[in-house]
């Protein structure tokens, strides 16, 4: 079992009451992790020790956070055991944590290359004499909430570019994985990045609400960003706005996967099982729509099903288990509730659908309409539905009538065809020839419509991250109208 205290100023520490809470395997029912459950003033402390860490981090030279920055990714992807070893919270597969970890250390190395590409802008002024900019500078202490499904990645995004363009973080641990958020905390406090530049705090999960909102609104946060759903997502964009904080919502999604008349089969059938079971579908790029052309759509079903019947969901420490379990038993029970939905109202059920405990077997069901709660809701589990259209605009038709926008694939070996495509579909990544699960530490990452708003990434993130200032320097006389 893993004892998980708070991270604040540098400093490990239990909540300032004592209290803890176990998070167990949604396997076994073993305690994997016992976590320091913190308390509103500890969420204050967090805060406090964030912004006494601002000025000396911010005041820093580009070259020197870039090479702090730097130093954290060896060390990251040394202690990949260790990450591995906490996979017990989430009952995910070993080889989704090493991926995850392998990310996350491309992440900052990304942003150490950030440091010297915030740049600004000289503007021409109307008034003589008169030299005026716009400059990028660090806003102050960044509140990063990330979500436990791709744990390392995710906490790591939230943390990576705030860092680069001089902010201080506190890191809001999920319930679900609060020790390898709280390890990653640990690693950046180790390669020396500072005393409070990154604070990790853990919480019950009945205090989440009254925490998230108390580090809203605490004056020093500046700017916020979540990953999560998209339920979720609206609560902490409805409280950032009431505090006037800007926020990064990336949210929740329902990939679709269009497969034209001329696409390669067999190709499209191998990323279409990726996209949709890796991890048990809970990541938010996942595969849960395959819009078919009518004229392949038999075929590739047929394809995609001997796929998925090599494909087997288990505990993760069954030799033969290739996708893990769910995050717990009532994933498993609400998702079967849509698929047993589905089947009611006429839907076939291809494969899979057979679930024990937080083990559901990977699911394809075909005929699925729009009187069906999976057609539109995220189903965030092992399952596809096979949606069938004649012609490329009724492919678009069926990947546009969503409310969410996060990712997209087009298979079709007329690649032009499908870049035409793509510039149609409404999300915010689109891939051709390729999976909907694919992400870059260098890559814009973000959604439309009900996917949230912004994008983590790269350059695309530093506007998020730092404040815009506009700065003149008067060089001679000026005239005033009084």
């Amino acid at each position: 079992m893993l004892d998980v205290p708070l991270l604040i100023g540098g400093q490990s520490c239990p909540a300032r009451d004592g209290r803890t809470f176990e998070r167990c395997n949604p396997v076994t029912g073993e305690v994997v992790s016992r976590v320091a459950a913190a308390t509103l003033e500890d969420a204050d402390a967090a805060v406090a020790a964030a912004q006494a860490a601002f000025p000396g981090w911010a005041a820093m030279l580009p070259g020197e956070r870039r090479a702090r920055l730097l130093e954290a990714g060896a060390p990251l992807q040394a202690r990949s055991g260790e990450f591995i070893a906490a996979a017990g919270e989430t009952g995910a597969m070993a080889n989704w944590y090493g991926f995850n970890v392998q990310l996350a250390a491309n992440m900052l190395r990304e942003a150490a290359s950030m440091t010297t590409q915030i740049t600004g802008d000289v503007i021409p002024s109307n008034v003589p004499g008169n030299f005026a900019m716009a400059l990028r500078q660090p806003c102050g202490v960044v509140l990063g909430i990330a979500p436990w499904n791709a744990p390392v990645i995710l906490a790591t995004r939230a943390i990576a570019m705030p860092l680069a363009c001089g902010n201080t973080v506190v890191l809001k641990a999920s319930e679900l994985s609060p020790a390898v958020h709280r390890l990653i905390g640990q690693v950046l406090q180790d390669a020396g990045l500072g005393d409070g530049v990154v604070n990790v705090i853990s919480n019950a999960p009945a205090d989440a609400p009254a925490i998230v909102e108390r580090l809203i609104a605490n004056p020093a946060v500046r700017r916020v960003n979540f990953t999560g759903s998209t339920h979720v997502g609206r609560i902490v964009g409805e409280l950032s706005a009431r505090y006037l904080k800007p926020a990064l919502l990336e949210l929740g999604g329902k990939a679709p996967f269009l497969v034209l008349d001329d696409a390669d089969l067999d190709a499209a059938v191998e990323a279409a099982a990726f996209g949709a079971y890796f991890n048990q579908g809970q990541i938010c790029l996942s595969t849960e729509r395959l819009i078919v052309d009518h004229k392949v759509a038999d075929a590739f079903v047929a394809k995609l099903t001997a796929k998925i019947e090599t494909l087997r969901a288990g505990n993760p420490d069954d030799s033969e288990s290739v996708l893990g379990s769910l995050v717990d038993v009532g994933a498993g029970t609400r998702i079967k509730g849509l698929i047993d939905d589905a089947v009611a109202l006429g839907a076939r059920l291809v494969t899979g659908g057979q679930l024990q405990g937080s083990i559901l077997q990977p699911t394809l069901l075909d005929g699925v309409t729009d009187a069906m709660r999976l057609y539109r809701e995220e189903s965030f589990g092992p399952v596809a539905v096979v949606l069938r259209g004649d012609g490329d605009e009724a492919l678009l038709r069926l990947a546009n009538d969503s409310d969410f926008g996060l990712s997209s694939a087009i298979f079709s070996r007329d690649t032009s065809r499908a870049l035409a495509l793509a510039q149609r579909v409404e999300s915010g990544i689109c891939h051709i020839n390729g999976a909907t699960v694919h992400d870059e530490a260098q890559m814009p990452f973000g959604g439309v419509k009900s996917s949230g708003y912004g994008s983590f990434g790269g350059k695309a993130s530093i506007e998020h991250f730092t404040q815009l200032r506009w700065v003149t320097l008067q060089n001679g006389p000026r005239h005033y109208p009084i």
